[in-house]
């Protein structure tokens, strides 16, 4: 039988204090954050069970309920940003004009003679017109009484 092994979280101000015990032995590690406090505990698990299959039970405040709801609150949180800041309208941003003085003009290359395309070019021959469409009538099927 597979002994299960627990990883105990506790919160001590911003960090995580992580103890995983199984198998008569016990690791204690921390980590900033809860997402980092469980890649921690994963790898001490791994140093504890030694490769081998585990069932590995989370546990905040003694509740494996609570450790999934912080757990995945903060997986699915998205990370605070500045907001962004739009231009006035008619403005250029620094960025394109710099690009815009940076660039030499472009000159078109110099074909070989015998490359270069002819001056004049023939009118287009005016296609033929396709032969009318005869329509085809199938006889009607005399009703069935």
């Amino acid at each position: 039988m597979v002994e299960a092994i627990t990883a105990t979280y506790v919160q001590q101000d911003a960090d995580w204090a992580i103890t995983v015990s199984g198998q008569g032995k016990e690791l204690t590690a921390r980590a900033p954050g809860i997402i980092a406090a469980r890649d921690r505990a994963d790898q001490l698990v791994e140093q504890l069970a030694g490769g081998g299959r585990t069932t590995v039970v989370h546990l905040i405040n003694g509740s494996a309920l609570d450790f999934t709801s912080a757990y995945m609150t903060a997986r699915l949180t998205l990370p605070k940003l500045p907001p962004l800041e739009v231009p006035p309208p008619g403005s250029v941003p620094k960025q394109q004009t710099a690009e815009k003085v940076e660039k030499p003009a472009e000159k078109k290359p110099v074909l070989p003679t015998g490359k270069q395309l002819p001056k004049e070019v023939e009118e287009p021959k005016p296609v033929a017109e396709p032969a009318p469409e005869v329509e085809t009538k199938t006889p009607a099927k005399p009703a069935r009484a």
